[in-house]
């Protein structure tokens, strides 16, 4: 079924076609400053105004609510700094095995790396890169890269395939080898989300694994020694 409200190419030829309507634009950070210093300027008006009717209340008030709303700019003009300070990516970016070093062990000390290593015979391989690379789009900040396992890791086992590899400052931090452990084919976009949130590698908001749990029946359960899983 057609989610209009998806980002796709097909979404976007109907949008241009005018049998979408359009999508409602992102309020971006800028807008969120500017709209701010606006209702400065406004308050700011106001004050003026009622100095007039000579309310000393009115001017505490004012006085305070400027305070407030100054402090606030501070903070996200602050914050806005700082974030377009941090080095940005945004997509999966292939390696040759002559870069790994450089690219992983040696990246900058505040930069998570998400290296995927792959087999382009592993089917699993293409669904992992295909969620990695929706994930390099929403966490611009966390370098995703991959390479080709028989050109970095020569002799890697088959079954370890794909594999995750977590660093940060040179350091591995986490490891996901195998389908089982990044429990392809069923992997969701929020699951994947989560894993590596949970390794400090994203900043998300998922607290929670989004996994739906699955019940088993009453046989394999027993034969397991669980309930679910």
């Amino acid at each position: 079924m057609l989610n209009p409200e998806e980002d796709t190419e097909w979404n976007d030829v109907l949008r241009s076609k005018g049998i979408l309507p359009a999508k409602e634009a992102e309020v971006t950070e800028e807008q969120i400053v500017n709209l701010l210093e606006d209702t400065i300027q406004k308050k700011q008006t106001q004050k003026q105004a009622r100095r007039s009717s000579g309310s000393s209340l009115d001017e505490l008030e004012d006085e305070e609510d400027d305070a407030a709303l100054q402090e606030y700019r501070r903070r996200r003009l602050a914050e806005l700094r700082e974030q377009a300070a941090r080095p940005r990516f945004g997509a999966v970016r292939e390696l040759a095995a002559s870069e790994y070093v450089e690219e992983v062990t040696r990246a900058p000390p505040d930069v998570w790396v998400v290296v995927h290593l792959y087999d382009g015979a592993v089917r699993d391989c293409a669904l992992l890169h295909a969620l990695m690379c929706r994930l390099a789009v929403r966490f611009p900040h966390t370098k995703f890269v991959r390479a080709a396992a028989v050109d970095c890791v020569p002799g890697f086992p088959s079954a370890g395939l794909p594999a995750l590899f977590v660093y940060r400052g040179g350091e591995l931090h986490a490891q996901l080898l195998g389908a089982v452990a990044l429990r392809l084919p069923a992997l969701s976009e929020p699951e994947l989300e989560f894993l590596l949130g949970r390794e400090g590698a994203l900043d998300t908001e998922l607290r929670e694994d989004p996994r739906p749990r699955r019940r088993l029946t009453d046989a394999l359960a027993e034969q397991l020694g669980t309930d679910d899983w």
